[in-house]
């Protein structure tokens, strides 16, 4: 039997090199807990990076995805099928109001970089704003639109008409806006950005001058969506009402999946101007029917919200000198230390809790929603050790 050493050796003779790994061979899921090769457990504030809102082996999405395995996986969207026209009616009947079209696709960055089409289709501009702080993918459109700099240097130059302001500043918007601005993409929370939260005023302003000004308003909820800032989408929390609005990472269950909902204000998209192979398949149809469901029936926005309370107070109240700032929305939370948390993510790891940075010196805690209470305290209580 090949041992974890050799494993080790294995994945990394042969990966691409592109990813700094932690020395953990995880094998095996359910809920809120991993496990990994040698048996040992883990509270999972990871998430497959906010994939895992539903948890992992969800009883639910492994019947929808077994069932359909059996009957269809692929269906070409020239041809219409069940799985995916239950969705897209979901979909639309979950979103913010007057998104009522979507194009299913397989990932946040195929998202990103979809919305950024149809902007420039629809409005025959090119200007993109963007915030500073903000991710939004590393394909080459997506990554024109993410501001660090480590993500960009290396591959510029990228697509060209890209603009940065400052994330909660509507003056700067504002000024930012003009007649070749063909749309203003944004995060409700900024994640990778070390989990920001946006100003509802600023937010609904900044949507107020994408009315007035002809631009379209497109809202990134790749990680936000689906439950995990204590709404079925962030957007939610301040009533917006995006022409545009990406999804992916928790669609499906943990399926591979993303989505853009379309509003009026896009207009009609001319045929085969944009398309994806494996986009709304029906497997992944399946599965994101079935992680909608569940996310509704158990209450999953409203766990998020008052379990999220619970963290964020919890690690507010460490009383130590390393903390910064502790924020977030719901189960999406950032603490910010006076120093990298590299060091800290290990010891957290060691103690038995995952957890992931955001930016070189921000713990982010993003669990699945079905976590307990009782893992919430402990998390805290293994923060508090590690900070001592």
């Amino acid at each position: 039997m090949i041992t974890a050493d050799e494993l080790i050796a294995l994945e990394d003779q042969h990966d691409s090199g592109l990813y700094t790994k932690q020395p953990l061979i995880l094998v095996r899921g359910e809920g809120a807990r991993l496990w990994d090769a040698d048996g040992r457990e883990y509270i999972d504030c990871v998430g497959g990076h906010g994939v895992a809102n539903v948890g992992h082996a969800n009883p639910a999405v492994i019947r929808a995805v077994t069932e359909q395995v059996r009957r269809l996986v692929i269906c070409p969207s020239g041809f219409y099928n069940d799985q995916r026209a239950q969705l897209l009616a979901e979909l639309t009947r979950i979103a913010p109001p007057g998104l009522e079209r979507a194009f299913l696709c397989n990932s946040g960055a195929e998202a990103v970089e979809a919305a950024l089409k149809f902007a420039r289709l629809s409005t025959g501009r090119t200007k993109v704003v963007a915030a500073m702080r903000g991710f939004h993918g590393r394909t080459f459109g997506a990554l024109s639109a993410t501001w660090r700099k480590q993500y960009r240097q290396p591959f510029e130059p990228l697509v060209p008409g890209f603009h940065f302001v400052p994330y909660n500043r509507l003056e700067r918007m504002r000024q930012a806006l003009d007649e070749e601005t063909a749309a203003v993409i944004l995060e409700v929370v900024q994640g990778e950005g070390g989990v920001i939260p946006g100003d509802g005023e600023y937010l609904r302003g900044v949507q107020a001058l994408c009315r007035e000004r002809g631009v379209l308003f497109i809202v990134d909820e790749v990680q936000t969506g689906f439950g995990r800032t204590g709404r079925m989408f962030a957007s939610q929390h301040h009533d917006l009402r995006p022409d545009l609005m990406c999804v992916a990472k928790s669609i499906a269950g943990g399926l591979p999946m993303g989505a853009v909902l379309i509003g009026s204000r896009v207009g009609e998209l001319p045929k085969k101007v944009h398309g994806s192979t494996f986009g709304g398949n029906p497997l992944a149809c399946a599965a994101a029917l079935a992680t909608i469901a569940y996310i509704e029936a158990e209450g999953l926005p409203q766990r998020a919200a008052e379990l999220g309370e619970r963290l964020i107070s919890g690690l507010q109240a460490i009383p130590s000198p390393l903390v910064r700032d502790v924020r977030g929305l719901g189960l999406m939370v950032g603490m910010e230390l006076k120093g990298k948390v590299a060091p800290y993510l290990a010891a957290l790891a060691e103690r038995g809790v995952l957890a992931l940075s955001a930016g070189a010196t921000v713990m982010r805690f993003l669990p699945p929603l079905v976590i307990s209470a009782e893992d919430v305290d402990t998390v805290v209580e293994q923060v508090a050790a590690v900070l001592s």
